[in-house]
């Protein structure tokens, strides 16, 4: 292994163990075996360094999602239990790869001041949605979706909410949302918007089941019947 690829396994490797601020670039030479000089050599400087190496991190982490999902998921599973599977082992990283995510952040609250930080954060974050598009696509029963307007709208919408989720856990992970009730709110979204051919929209189902109508209820008050 080459100086530049030592380099980004340190890196990696402080960034679980110190996060992104605190990193320094003696740090990662320790955690590299390399030397000050090899850090502007391959990369510039050390922020560059660290910004590939959260990427490369979280591209490391999207393909162990990936090669999970292949041996969890069922192949005759429905499209909305695969869709559940996915939300409960993207979860689950959020505390396995804790330090990693909580690294992220750092590198958001950076973002402002430093363009070429936000510059590698554009990146990654294009590929992420690239690859959540692709992620929840293949594990549908329909295949992937090779269009390149619908991959991004789709995986900008999934990267919301898992950038969402990601907060939630960080700060409160004890009324975070796990993936049966991200599911369950799925469901519920789409019976509102996209309710069945003669049904009223206002129809809310409480089980979140399109198409299996529960009592409807006072919008401020979930216990109180209405009509």
């Amino acid at each position: 292994m080459g100086h530049r690829a030592e380099l980004l396994v340190g890196a990696k490797r402080c960034l679980v163990e110190k996060g992104y601020a605190r990193t320094t670039s003696r740090d990662i030479v320790a955690a590299s075996g390399t030397n000050l000089a090899s850090i502007g050599y391959h990369y510039g400087s050390k922020e560059a360094l660290l910004n590939e190496a959260l990427i490369s991190a979280f591209q490391d982490i999207g393909e162990e999602l990936a090669a999970t999902l292949v041996n969890d998921v069922e192949p005759g599973a429905a499209p909305i239990e695969r869709f559940e599977m996915i939300w409960t082992r993207i979860i689950e990283q959020f505390t396995t790869h804790r330090q990693l995510y909580r690294a992220s952040f750092e590198v958001f609250a950076q973002s402002d001041r430093a363009p070429e930080v936000r510059a590698a954060l554009a990146t990654g974050m294009q590929q992420g949605r690239q690859g959540l598009a692709y992620l929840f696509r293949a594990l549908s029963e329909t295949g992937a979706d090779d269009d390149p307007g619908t991959a991004q709208a789709v995986g900008s919408f999934y990267q919301a909410l898992l950038t969402g989720l990601m907060v939630q856990w960080m700060v409160d992970p004890d009324h975070s949302p796990d993936g049966a009730r991200i599911t369950r709110a799925l469901r519920i979204i789409a019976a509102w918007h996209f309710p069945p051919s003669g049904r009223d929209a206002t129809s809310d189902p409480v089980s979140g089941l399109p198409g299996q109508p529960g009592p409807r209820r006072h919008p401020r008050d979930g216990a109180r019947p209405l009509g």
